[in-house]
């Protein structure tokens, strides 16, 4: 794991093994904008320093020194600090799929994957369990220990903060829009026009737009942008340099590239492959 940093400014990216594979996160912004982007996992964090604010759930949010942060897997999100030292934060990026694997084994009204209605959550008890997790994942090879103290979080954070996926929502959604999703996440790169996607969900592009940005936050396009880079960060830790990525990925080139991967991530293409290589 390398480090990319500035004097006032860092972003290290790393991998835990744990539950297939976590991604990780310890950074500290000043000037950093995050533009409205999603995650493929969920965002669990613990603000160390300073206070970050941030729009999720129709709403902007303040999240301060040892409060957590908490976003569910594809809901629209941004951040810039709240303060004027910046902020510092340590985060996780779980799927929905590693939830659910834990939640199972879960008694009560939770089941599946979880749905985190607060963004933002005091309980310093968890932030603590949260920090001692990151602090073992970084220090200890102990697998024992890695499982056990992960596990143990997890399963805490499911139980306090969790709920299960409110059943409303799952009926709004609408199952043509649905399939559009689920084409720009199985083909980001693809070059394919509003019109087109409107005839493989059988509706008016009109309709599509609409209903798209109502049920998943973002315009078709800009989920679009947003696949691009989850599937870019995968081309990345595979082993690609940065100008086959933007190729393979759908980007007109390497500059369009590192401008949404910045805004979305806060570092560059060639910081993160720094960090996961």
């Amino acid at each position: 794991m390398k480090e990319k940093s500035s004097v006032k400014e860092k972003a290290v990216f790393s991998f835990a093994q744990e539950l297939g594979g976590i991604e990780l996160l310890d950074a500290k912004y000043e000037k950093q904008n995050f533009s409205r982007h999603s995650h493929e996992g969920y965002t669990v964090g613990v603000i160390e320093k300073g206070a970050q604010r941030f729009f999720r759930t129709g709403g902007n949010h303040i999240a301060p020194e040892d409060s957590i942060i908490l976003v569910n897997a594809d809901e629209v999100h941004n951040g810039h600090s709240a303060t004027d030292g910046g902020w510092e934060y340590k985060a996780m990026y779980p799927l929905p799929e590693q939830f659910a694997h834990i939640t199972q084994e879960l008694s009560g009204n939770i089941s599946g994957a979880p749905y985190f209605p607060q963004p933002v959550v005091y309980d310093p008890e968890l932030a603590n369990q949260l920090r001692l997790v990151f602090n073992t994942l970084n220090t200890s090879s102990n697998r024992l220990l890695r499982e056990t103290v992960m596990y143990a979080a997890m399963v805490k954070l499911i139980s306090r903060h969790g709920k299960s996926t409110v059943s409303e929502l799952v009926n709004k959604k609408v199952p043509q829009v649905q399939l559009v999703k689920e084409f720009l996440d199985d083909f980001p790169q693809a070059n394919v026009s509003l019109e087109e996607l409107s005839k493989l969900a059988n509706i008016s592009p009109f309709h599509l737009a609409r209903t798209f940005q109502k049920q998943f936050g973002l315009p078709p396009h800009a989920y679009q942008i947003q696949a691009k880079i989850r599937l870019a960060k995968t081309k990345l830790r595979q082993g690609y340099n940065i100008s086959d990525t933007a190729q393979e990925c759908g980007f007109h080139d390497q500059s369009h590239l590192h401008r949404h991967f910045k805004k979305a991530l806060g570092v560059t293409p060639g910081q993160y492959l720094k960090c996961v290589t």
